[in-house]
């Protein structure tokens, strides 16, 4: 016990001095204004492949995992976005999307090396074609969701034709599309701790902060929509016409937050192990001489 609060300890420390809290509120700006070009480039694609559909679906996906008073604010301006945008226009506009959306990458890359105290040395332009890479990545991976998630209705409707017994069976398939998004975002916060951040760490290096921020994002989730659910009205007091948005980066703002330390987190576990590794060798010397 005292050695998990000495590591804890040693992570609020370090989050406080690699000033966390200014990083997280970088990431939930950034995270915000990079959102909508993100969606008016998958529109776009998803125009491009003739399917109005599957953006508004990519746009329920992405959103479907934040509190119901998150959300629908933001969700009515992006309807409104979409519905405006022309998925034909794969042109300079959509280049100049993609671009954008990347910043909240690199939001999430400089909270990362701040926490892991590594110093980035590769050139800015790469780690930005790296960003965009990744936006790209996740536009497809979106679409496809949205793709299955069109298409599953269709095809469980197909199985019940020919097996109707199995009607039984569309609980356990809403289950597994849980344990689905549970592997999905598993994997999103694996990619960012393992690539995002300059130097290399082993998978057995990140995984507590994952865990952690995994669990703490649940946590987040449901406490802060019971908050809105009892004192939205004092966000539209306070910010009138604005307060879907301060909502929204409130929200950003305490994943940010979670995110950043479950860095600081394995930080502070891997000096723990340096600091194990290295007075076990320095026992072992003082025994043999």
């Amino acid at each position: 016990m005292r050695a998990c609060f000495r590591i804890f300890y040693d992570a609020m420390l370090r989050f406080s001095e690699d000033d966390g809290w200014a990083i997280a509120s970088h990431i939930a700006l950034s995270t915000l204004t990079s959102l909508f070009p993100f969606l008016i480039f998958v529109t776009a694609l998803a125009g491009f492949f003739g399917s109005q559909q599957l953006a508004d679906e990519a746009a329920r996906i992405l959103l479907e995992t934040w509190p119901q008073q998150v959300a629908a604010p933001i969700a009515g301006e992006i309807h409104n976005v979409l519905t405006n945008a022309h998925g034909g226009l794969l042109t300079i506009g959509v280049v100049l999307a993609i671009y954008f959306s990347s910043s909240a990458i690199e939001a999430l890359r400089i909270g990362l090396n701040r926490a892991y105290d590594v110093k980035e040395r590769r050139p800015w332009w790469l780690l930005r074609i790296e960003s965009i890479f990744y936006v790209l990545l996740g536009a497809f991976g979106l679409l496809t969701l949205a793709f299955l998630v069109v298409l599953a209705p269709l095809i469980w409707a197909a199985v019940l034709n020919y097996a109707p017994a199995a009607a039984p069976l569309y609980r356990l398939v809403t289950f597994a599309r849980f344990g689905v998004a549970t592997v999905v975002l598993f994997f999103l916060l694996f990619v960012m701790h393992k690539f995002l951040p300059s130097g290399h760490r082993r998978f057995i290096d990140i995984l507590p902060g994952i865990a952690l921020t995994f669990a703490l994002w649940v946590i987040a989730g449901i406490a802060f929509g019971s908050y809105l659910a009892e004192f939205a009205r004092n966000y539209v007091t306070t910010y009138a016409g604005l307060a879907s948005v301060m909502i929204a980066i409130v929200f950003l703002y305490w994943l940010g937050t979670i995110f950043i330390f479950g860095g600081e987190l394995n930080a502070a576990l891997i000096r723990a192990r340096t600091r194990s590794t290295m007075a076990g060798l320095f026992s072992k010397k003082n025994v043999s001489a």
